[in-house]
Formats: structure tokens, sequence, C-alpha cells
């Protein structure tokens, strides 16, 4: 039996939030025939007018429930998310489906319909303030590309929806196909960083910054000291102006910035990867697997392998 895919779309959605999973998905059907059926729905069927002005044929929302929901975003979302009876399918749809799943802005849906309540959830990083203003009971974590809390998955801002999609080719089908539906559309099976790495450096500086280069490089290079007087070299100043001006620019002390960035690296790796734990810590910088373990407490309330635990629930 085929696993039945919707998904749902209305006036302005994001066109490759949609065609993205669509292409991932029908790929996948090639290296496993008859694996998917795959259905886009809509409140009414018909030609439905993404943001590009090209219009997708829909489906009208089916009563029977599907074995995985995918919502996508885009700018039709805000008037989406105060449609009652797209709201109110919505809930109905993930009660039945084993698995429902946004990409970028539809994540508001799912919150509208009280769906990410208490869970962890991602969107696009532009959106995030929005997102945690509106949804305070959701627990927001702007710098991932995507999140499965149970049989929830969130992703992150548009080609993220093809990362989303493999991970669920991967969990239906295994890695081997979900690799090589990777390779078929020549992205990332795995894409390395989370999204600051594309998001102006969510939190800290801002893309264009007078830092901007340096974080970058700092990136690169996590598994170094990287201590004050190394950073302020490269930025060819003296260590106290140096100082003063990353904290005035970027919003916190160099230190927490290299503690921040290997955090980031450390946790992408601890999450997605079978690494042992101190091998991370020592890739990342943190050296000392103890030295990582106090980190991720102050910064996320569990240690490593917890993290590692409900990555894979």
């Amino acid at each position: 039996m085929p696993r039945t895919l919707n998904i749902l779309v209305f006036p302005d959605f994001q066109i490759l939030d949609a065609t993205g999973p669509i292409a991932a998905f029908e790929i996948a059907a090639r290296f496993a025939p008859g694996a998917y059926q795959i259905r886009l729905v809509a409140l009414e069927p018909g030609a439905t007018s993404s943001s590009s002005g090209v219009s997708l044929m829909a489906e009208g929302l089916p009563d029977e429930a599907a074995h995985t929901l995918i919502v996508a975003g885009g700018d039709g979302t805000r008037p989406a998310i105060r449609c009652e009876r797209t709201i109110g399918w919505l809930r109905q749809a993930a009660a039945g489906a084993s698995r429902t799943a946004s990409v970028c802005s539809g994540a508001y849906l799912l919150a509208e319909a009280g769906l990410l309540d208490g869970r962890r959830a991602t969107t696009h990083w532009q959106r995030c303030a929005d997102f945690a203003r509106r949804y305070p009971k959701v627990v927001l974590e702007p710098d991932r590309i995507f999140i499965r809390d149970g049989s929830i998955w969130t992703s992150a801002g548009i080609t993220a929806g093809i990362d989303l999609s493999l991970a669920l080719i991967a969990e239906d089908l295994g890695e081997d196909v979900a690799r090589a539906v990777a390779q078929q559309l020549v992205v990332y099976y795995r894409r390395p960083g989370g999204q600051s790495q594309f998001s102006a450096l969510l939190e800290m500086g801002g893309q264009g910054g007078r830092f901007a280069p340096l974080l970058d490089w700092m990136r690169e290079r996590l598994d170094t000291p990287l201590s004050v007087e190394s950073l302020a070299a490269q930025a060819a100043m003296s260590p106290r102006n140096f100082a003063r001006a990353f904290v005035a620019e970027v919003g916190v002390t160099p230190a927490k910035a290299v503690e921040r960035l290997r955090l980031e690296a450390a946790r992408i790796q601890v999450e997605d990867s079978a690494a042992p734990i101190d091998a991370i810590a020592r890739l990342t910088g943190f050296r000392d697997p103890e030295r990582m373990r106090r980190a991720f407490m102050r910064a996320f309330g569990q240690p490593p392998q917890a993290l590692r635990r409900t990555a894979r629930a």
C-alpha cells in the first residue's frame, strides 16, 4: 500500500514549499515504486495561485486521513490562520495522520491549530520573533533546519522543505534511498550548519556587519583555541579595541560568541550523527566532554545525550 501524502496549500502559498517536497517524494518513488501517493489539497478545489502568480491544481480537503500531512508556508499563511475551516480541518487531519509537518511559515498554521503547544519547533528565521510573540507556548528553536518532536515535524525557510522531506523519506524507506534522492536533486543529504549561516547571522551582528567575515572565519576553526588575541589579530585590531567594538556590534562578548558557535555546531552533530560525544567535543573545540556537557546544560537545559535521545524518539 502506498503511503498517502497530502500537501496543504492556500492562496499565495510559496510554491517551492510544495514543489520541493513533491519532487523529493516523487523521486523516492522511482527507487521504491508505489511508495507514495501524493496529493495537493486546498480549501477550494481547482487552481490555487501561489505568491509567484503560478497556480497548481489542488483537490478539495479530503475527509480520509493521510499517512503524512505537510503544510506549505508563504505570504498566504496570514489569512489562512484566520480561516476557521482550514484550521479546523488541519486539526482533524493531524489527529488522523501518522505524522504532520510544516515547511517555513506553515508552522503558523500548526501553531494556530494548537498542534505545537509545548513542542519544539522552528520556522523561517525572519519570522521567528513574530512567531514567538504570537505563540508563546511553542518551544521555538530559531537555528534549526528542521525539528522532529514526536509525530510533528517543522522546518525552516523554503528549501528546508527538501531537507525535511529527505528525513521523512529516510524514516520510511531507509538512509540509502534518501541519500540517492539527495543525489538526484543535487542537494546535501544532511545540510551542514543551522539557519544562522543563512539568516544574517541571526542574533549575532547581522549580514554585512563589520564582524560578519570574522564570524564566518570562526565557524571554520572551531577546533582551535580562538582566543580574544587571535580574533583581534584576524580583525587587525588591538585586543582591547576589538573586544569593545565586538560587543557593541554583535551584542555578546567574543568568548560568548565562540561558545554559541560551538554549541550550534555541536548540537547539530549530536542530533544528526552517530559520532561519539567525546569526538564531537574535540571537533567543535570544547575538547573536554564534561565542558561541553556544562555548556549544553546552560544553553539547552539538557546534556548532549538527552538531546540525542529526544531527536531520535
